[in-house]
């Protein structure tokens, strides 16, 4: 029981740490896939000095939890590019359809009724978050949101698969990845303008949002099914436009907010049974060896 408590409230730390990239990249006036690499380049530095010596087998999950990761993170800045950012992150965060429907084949590990539950509520929320933002005719860019959805779903699964592991060297990977391709790319892009407020807000991606995040992401997928993180994550849209309105002062809409409420509340609602169930089936476990 007490592992799920842990594995719960570090995935609930990491996707804080995630929802903090929107109000970051609002205050960069760089390209997308300059931003991209930059931030992956310093994320990669972050784990590399925090594991010092990461464990690089190359095994099969490790590569594709890793490369996973990589498209996800080129496949969600270019659907930003070619269509809404609304339209981006919610057709994303489909990803735990997409885990609930692979998990039992990848993983064995079938959804429980809290975490439907759960889910049928987050796509109610998911659909007021941003009812006021949806547009039609950016056909391309929503099918790479589709796409980074998919393969955030297989990312986190096989970080799932390392729980015996060390699935931190994935995340090192996706970053390295992903930063020799964006900033190849970026060689062909207008230099990025330098400043404070820019600097400052490139380390907090890398750091902060990416950093932080990757290492209680690493610690929770060890814990907790794939399925519940992937339900836990849905927390960083409804928190992300949170950070920009306190900042910034771009005010969510009044569904927005009824939204994201449904959304944290579906989540708490699906840990805390899980959580229950875990602990009587625990007690029924001791009492049965006890007698």
């Amino acid at each position: 029981m007490r592992r799920d408590i842990k594995g719960i409230l570090a995935m609930v730390g990491t996707a804080v740490f995630w929802s903090l990239g929107g109000l970051f990249i609002k205050l960069i006036d760089w390209h997308p896939v300059t931003i991209a690499g930059a931030r992956s380049l310093i994320a990669a530095l972050f784990i590399l000095a925090v594991v010092r010596k990461p464990k690089l087998n190359f095994s099969r999950n490790q590569v594709l939890a890793a490369v996973a990761y990589s498209f996800t993170m080129l496949l969600f800045v270019y659907a930003n590019k070619h269509t809404t950012s609304a339209n981006a992150i919610l057709l994303q965060y489909g990803a735990p359809v997409y885990v609930m429907l692979l998990s039992g084949i990848i993983l064995g590990e079938r959804p429980l009724p809290e975490q439907i539950g759960a889910l049928v509520a987050i796509v109610v929320g998911m659909g007021l978050f941003f009812a006021d933002s949806l547009s039609l005719g950016h056909l391309v860019g929503d099918i790479a949101a589709v796409l980074a959805g998919i393969t955030f779903a297989i990312h986190i699964l096989f970080m799932r698969r390392q729980k015996e592991g060390s699935p931190l060297e994935s995340l090192l990977l996706g970053h390295g990845m992903t930063a020799l391709i964006a900033l190849a790319i970026s060689v062909f892009l207008p230099a990025p303008v330098m400043s404070g407020k820019a600097i400052a807000a490139i380390f907090g991606l890398g750091i902060v949002q990416i950093g932080f995040a990757a290492l209680l992401f690493s610690y929770a997928i060890k814990r907790i099914s794939a399925i519940q993180s992937s339900l836990i994550a849905i927390i960083e849209p409804a928190l992300n436009p949170v950070w920009v309105f306190l900042v910034i002062g771009e005010k969510p809409t009044a569904r927005a907010i009824l939204g994201g409420t449904i959304i944290i509340a579906a989540v708490v609602m699906s840990s805390v049974v899980s959580i229950s169930k875990a602990s009587r089936n625990g007690r029924a476990a001791n009492a049965e060896g006890s007698t």
